[in-house]
């Protein structure tokens, strides 16, 4: 598997605020600050350059867990924007290029908060139609996309790719490939870390990632070698584990059945991380309103090559057919 270094070739954007083209189709990058519980959340802004006067649909994104919109994300929102979308990419609080301390802390309740922050911006924004938001998630957001449209129901459209909608069965999966003495270290490190968090002390970082021999939220070579494919070289590869004793109480698949927008699930079957049954399960729930896609690849494969060309192919012709109407461009499958 190849890294991931955007080319000014592939993101016909340059750094900044810039303009260029992608597949002849014009495109507008723009660095945006929107404020999320009083802490400034950074994003970039992309908008078709060709677009009229009317206001354009608008597809928010955001990353899994540990990611950052600098983490293979960018390719995503080129093709939505190029299809004629607003796209706002963003990062939460305390990680990538947003504000917050202390850094490198995960929290679903704060990161829903951010999303619910976005979601609000984006509707504001004099370029987008506010009753066309659509929502873009990947692995943790994935699971994050579905429980925010079960609480808006003026969500147009939800996609989730290799979606987190269980995490107790996630934190199953993760006790299957994880060593013994690997789960013990781990746990030891999250309760160190929220006593430290109940003194009001700086938080006891562990790596996010690592091979299979080694102690990290994350361990297996594949979940290793695809992280690292897809992060820029000043990510960081660490993470508060604090997280870790309440994640599997996560379960967005429970609230799946509030979800009233059109959905597209897309399941990796060979993946590792997350629990198929659980997109099974959430597809079940919402009835003639979801679809589901499954590949033949693993967690991280989604993002380059190939199955970046099919999902991403996926995701535009569905949000095409939900939000501008054309019917036969959604995606069969």
């Amino acid at each position: 598997m190849g890294s991931y270094r955007p080319s000014q070739s592939e993101t016909g954007v340059a750094s900044g605020t810039a303009g260029g083209s992608v597949r002849g189709a014009a495109v507008r990058r723009d660095e945006v600050t929107f404020d999320s519980q009083g802490t400034a959340c950074r994003a970039w802004l992309y908008v078709p350059a060709s677009h009229g006067p009317a206001p354009v649909p608008c597809i928010v994104m955001a990353h899994g867990l540990g990611g950052t919109r600098r983490s293979a994300l960018e390719p995503y929102a080129l093709r939505f924007a190029t299809a004629g979308f607003a796209v706002l990419l963003f990062d939460y609080r305390f990680l990538g290029d947003s504000d917050g301390e202390p850094r490198q802390l995960i929290s679903v309740p704060k990161q829903l908060e951010d999303w619910g922050a976005a979601v609000a911006y984006a509707r504001a924004l004099p370029a987008v139609d506010p009753d066309r938001i659509a929502l873009w998630g990947t692995s943790l957001s994935g699971g994050h996309v579905i429980a925010v449209a079960s609480e808006d129901p003026r969500i147009a459209a939800v996609s989730a790719q290799c979606p987190m909608l269980d995490g107790s069965a996630s934190a199953k999966i993760a006790l299957q490939h994880a060593s013994r003495s690997s789960v013990v270290a781990m746990s030891a490190a999250a309760l160190i870390d929220a006593s430290r968090a109940l003194l009001g002390l700086s938080p006891h970082y562990v790596p996010l990632v690592a091979r299979a021999s080694e102690m990290a939220a994350m361990v297996s070579d594949d979940a290793y070698e695809g992280c690292i494919a897809i992060t820029p070289p000043d990510w960081r590869n660490e993470v508060a584990p604090r997280l870790f004793l309440t994640l599997p109480f996560y379960r967005p698949v429970t609230s799946a059945q509030h979800v009233v927008c059109p959905t597209l699930l897309i399941a990796c079957e060979y993946d590792k991380l997350v629990s198929n049954a659980a997109i099974e399960s959430t597809a079940r729930q919402m009835g003639g309103k979801a679809e589901v896609v499954r590949l033949p690849i693993g967690h991280f494969d989604v993002y380059l090559g190939e199955w970046f060309e099919r999902t991403s192919t996926a995701q535009t012709a569905f949000f095409t057919g939900v939000m501008k109407g054309n019917v036969s461009a959604i995606v069969n499958g």
